[in-house]
């Protein structure tokens, strides 16, 4: 059965909560051909494993499409015909910080290019602010502006879930 998918759906928790996964399956639902539009860059074999995973839980219904920092393009690209799941934005921040990027204007930048995709968006997030506060500069700096990304990404759209144990807690709007 087919789904009506939110305009902008996003999809918070914490790490290996299910959230990938569940939004995978939200996107699926719509019986449309989705667009994957990865943000990680593999750095590492640990990522590299964890992208695995990732990649080999997808079919060929999935049009993969990898950009690290400027998700504007590909997603003002977009029809309405094609739903676009975004994960996740803790890379994209992670990036974004990495490349010394001004994380205010980047964040602006996101949510126009959200508002302009024509197609359904999820966009993937971790929650960081459950855990203690970290003890050095930069991962505070990360922790207070992924809260702040998360609270921007989740006023944009029209459905905000957050994933415990692969189970879904509607923080906004209905599930379809």
């Amino acid at each position: 059965m087919k789904k009506m998918l939110s305009q902008g759906s996003f999809i918070l928790g914490g790490a290996a909560s299910g959230k990938s996964l569940w939004a995978e399956n939200l996107i699926l639902s719509s019986n449309l051909n989705p667009i994957y539009l990865a943000t990680g860059r593999i750095e590492d074999q640990e990522v590299q494993l964890r992208v695995n995973v990732h990649k080999e839980r997808r079919d060929a219904r999935w049009t993969t499409i990898e950009e690290p920092l400027d998700l504007g393009p590909a997603l003002r690209s977009l029809t309405p015909q094609t739903p676009v799941l975004v994960d996740c934005a803790t890379m994209w921040l992670s990036n974004q910080m990495m490349a010394e990027a001004d994380l205010d204007l980047a964040t602006q930048e996101l949510v126009q290019a959200l508002r302009d995709c024509r197609a359904p968006w999820v966009i993937v997030s971790n929650e960081v602010g459950h855990g203690i506060v970290p003890d050095n500069r930069l991962a505070r700096a990360f922790r207070e502006a992924q809260g702040r990304l998360n609270i921007a990404l989740a006023a944009e759209a029209d459905l905000a879930v957050m994933v415990i144990a692969g189970l879904p807690q509607v923080l906004k709007g209905q599930l379809p």
